[in-house]
C-alpha cells in the first residue's frame, strides 16, 4: 500500500489507520436500533446541548467510590444500572449531532444487577467490581441476548456459542454489562481512508469534547462513552493504537497491556501478534482495579500461558502518589515529537512536572528502529487478519452462512448502501490476496517486526540508558470528522510498543482549545506495575481530567490549557 508521510514522517492511513483492536429510564430497558444508521452531518452550527437539565449523581465516580457507596447502603446495583442506562438513552442518541457511542443495551442489564445486590446481602462482594456498570466493545463476544459484530451488519445474527474469556472473568468477578460500545467497523480494518468511529451497525460515533471532532481509534466507542459517564469503566481492545488513541482523544486513562496479560479467545481479530483488550477509565486506579479483573491464563489462547509469573492479581497496590521519584524516564523526540506544537507544549510542561516530583528525564532517547517498522506491521497485518477471521467465522459455525473473508467482500458489495457509503474496503480486498502463514515473506515481515520493535527498538533504548519507561505525546488532539476524505492523522506513539507486544498507558495532559491530548507510558514486556505506578504519580500530580462538554464544536478561543 502507498504511504503518504505526515511531516513529522509518520504513515497517515497506516498504524494510526489500523487500531484494533463493535436505555433506558429506572425499569425498563429500551433496545436501541441496531440497523445502519446514516452519518449525521459534519456541521458545527448545531447549537450546544447541556448533557443533562441537572447535574448527573455518578458523574466521574470511580471504582473505589461506587463500591463504597454499594457498601453502605447508598447505593444498589441495580439503582447504578438504572443511572447508567437512563443517562445513555437521554444523551446517546438526541440532537443534531448525537454521540453514537453505545450500539446495543444489554437486555439482561437490570436482572444481572438485582442478583448481585441479592449476593451481596447473601455473602458480601465478590471484589471490586461486584455490581460495577461496565460496557464493552462490539467486536467481544457475548453467548447471551446481545450481538457480537464487529460494527458490520455482516455478523447481526451470528451470536456466538460462547463468551470471549475476558467477559468471563468480568462476569466472574461481579461486573454488570450493561452493552456494547460501538467502534471502526472491523476495528477499522477495511479501507485505508477511513472515518474512526463508523460502522454500518451504529453509525458515526462522535467525541463528547466536541461533537464534530472524531472520537479516535476504533475502540471509539468505548472512549466517547466512558468519558460520558455512560459506564464506571469500559474495556476496549488494540492492535496498533486503539486503546491508546481514543483514550487520549477522550481524556481518558487507556492501558494496553503486553500481548499474552490479557486473553484474546472470543474476540474478533486483526492480528495474533499485536492484538490485545485492555482497560479504559477516568483514573489510573481504575485502570488498575480493571486489569486485575482481566487478566488470567486461557487454554484457548495459548500465548497466555507466557504471562505466568507476570501477572497479578491486584495492579492497585503498585500505586503510589510518590512513584516518578528517582524513576528514568527517556525522550524519544525523534519521529513522537514536532508535529503540533501545542500538543508539545503540554508535554514539555509535563516532563517540568515529572523532574519536579524527582523523575530523572533522559532526553533524548530515540527509539532507533522506529521508522521502520511500517512496513513490515502493514504485511505482517494483512496476512493475520485473513487468518484470524476466517477461523472466528468457522468458530460459529452454522450461525452464519459467511465462512471467508471473501465472503464478508461479497457482503459489503451486495450491501452498499448501507455497508460501503462512504468508504470501500481497500485492506480487505489486500488481505484476501495474501496466502498462508506459512508463506516466506509472512515469516520474514514478522521476524522483522520483531526484531526491529524489541531487541533493536525498545529494548535498545531502555537497555543503553537504563531506563523505567519512555514518554512521549500520545497523538495531536482530535481531528474534524471527515466522512468524505477519512481521518487526517499528523502523528503518534502506539506504534513501537504495538508492534513490540509490550505496554503503554496514556493519561491525560491537557486540552488544546478543549480537546483532549494524552501522555503516553511506554515500557518493557510486563511491566504494567511500573507503568501504573509512573502513570498514577504523574495523574495525582497533574489532575487534568475533566468531563466533556458536548460542545457542537471546538473553542478556538481557548488556550492550551
Amino acid at each position: 500500500m502507498k504511504k503518504t508521510l505526515s511531516p513529522s514522517g509518520n504513515p497517515q492511513g497506516l498504524s494510526r489507520r489500523v487500531l484494533l483492536g463493535g436505555a433506558a429510564a429506572a425499569g425498563t430497558l429500551v433496545a436501541l436500533d441496531v440497523q445502519a444508521q446514516p452519518a449525521p452531518s459534519n456541521s458545527a452550527s448545531a447549537p450546544a446541548r447541556s448533557p443533562s437539565g441537572k447535574p448527573f449523581e455518578l458523574e466521574e465516580a470511580t471504582v473505589s467510590k461506587l463500591q463504597a457507596a454499594m457498601t453502605s447502603g447508598k447505593h444498589t446495583a441495580r439503582g447504578l444500572a438504572e443511572r447508567y442506562l437512563t443517562r445513555i438513552q437521554e444523551l446517546d442518541r438526541t440532537g443534531d449531532l448525537p454521540l453514537l457511542s453505545v450500539i446495543e443495551i444489554n437486555p439482561d442489564a437490570l436482572a444481572i444487577a438485582t442478583a448481585l445486590d441479592e449476593e451481596r446481602k447473601a455473602k458480601g462482594p465478590r471484589g471490586p467490581l461486584h455490581g460495577i456498570p461496565v460496557l464493552i466493545k462490539d467486536n467481544i463476544a457475548t453467548a447471551d441476548k446481545m450481538q457480537t459484530t464487529a460494527g458490520s451488519l455482516a455478523l447481526v445474527g451470528a451470536v456466538p456459542s460462547r463468551d470471549a474469556f475476558v467477559v468471563e472473568r468480568l462476569r466472574a468477578a461481579g461486573a454488570v454489562i450493561l452493552g456494547k460500545t460501538n467502534l471502526s467497523e472491523w476495528a477499522n480494518f477495511r479501507s485505508t481512508h477511513s472515518s474512526s468511529g463508523w460502522s454500518g451497525r451504529g453509525g458515526q460515533c462522535r467525541n463528547p469534547y466536541a461533537l464534530d471532532r472524531t472520537p479516535s481509534g476504533s475502540s471509539s466507542g468505548s472512549g466517547a462513552a466512558t468519558a460520558a459517564n455512560f459506564c464506571a469503566v469500559s474495556v476496549g481492545t488494540e492492535t496498533d493504537g486503539s486503546i491508546v488513541s481514543p483514550s487520549a482523544a477522550c481524556s481518558l486513562v487507556g492501558l494496553k497491556p503486553t500481548v499474552g496479560l490479557v486473553s484474546r479467545s472470543g474476540i474478533i481479530p486483526i492480528s495474533h501478534s499485536q492484538d490485545t483488550a485492555g482497560p479504559m477509565t477516568r483514573t489510573v486506579a481504575d485502570a488498575a482495579a480493571l486489569l486485575g479483573v482481566l487478566v488470567g491464563i486461557d487454554p484457548n489462547d495459548a500465548v497466555t500461558a507466557t504471562s505466568k509469573g507476570h501477572a497479578q492479581a491486584d495492579y492497585t497496590r503498585f500505586l503510589d502518589p510518590n512513584g516518578l521519584k528517582g524513576a528514568r524516564i527517556g525522550v524519544p523526540r525523534e519521529r513522537f515529537f514536532g508535529y503540533h506544537p501545542a500538543t508539545d507544549a503540554l508535554v514539555e510542561r509535563a516532563l517540568e512536572l515529572m523532574k519536579a516530583r524527582g523523575a530523572i528525564i533522559v532526553d533524548p532517547a530515540p527509539i532507533p528502529s522506529a521508522a521502520k517498522l511500517d512496513e513490515p506491521e502493514m504485511e505482517v497485518l494483512l496476512y493475520e487478519f485473513k487468518a484470524g477471521v476466517e477461523a472466528y467465522l468457522a468458530g460459529l459455525g452454522d450461525k452464519t452462512r459467511l465462512k471467508t473473508l471473501a465472503d464478508l467482500i461479497r457482503f459489503n458489495e451486495e450491501h452498499r448502501d448501507s455497508e460501503l457509503p462512504w468508504f470501500g474496503q481497500e485492506l480487505f480486498l489486500q488481505a484476501q490476496e495474501k496466502g498462508a502463514l506459512t508463506d516466506k515473506k509472512y515469516r520474514k515481515a514478522l521476524e522483522a517486526c520483531r526484531k526491529l520493535s524489541r531487541g533493536q527498538g525498545i529494548d535498545a533504548v531502555m537497555e543503553k540508558h537504563k531506563l523505567d519507561a519512555l514518554v512521549a505525546p500520545t497523538q495531536a488532539p482530535p481531528g474534524l470528522i471527515d466522512l468524505v476524505d477519512g481521518d487526517h492523522w499528523l502523528g503518534s506513539s502506539s506504534s513501537p510498543a504495538a508492534v513490540a507486544g509490550y505496554p503503554s498507558i496514556t493519561v491525560p495532559a491537557g486540552y488544546v482549545a478543549g480537546l483532549p491530548v494524552g501522555l503516553s507510558f511506554i515500557g518493557r514486556a510486563w511491566s504494567e506495575p511500573t507503568l501504573l505506578r509512573l502513570a498514577f504519580s504523574y495523574e495525582q500530580a497533574s489532575k487534568h481530567r475533566r468531563p466533556p462538554g458536548f460542545a457542537p464544536t471546538a473553542d478556538l478561543r481557548k488556550p492550551t490549557s
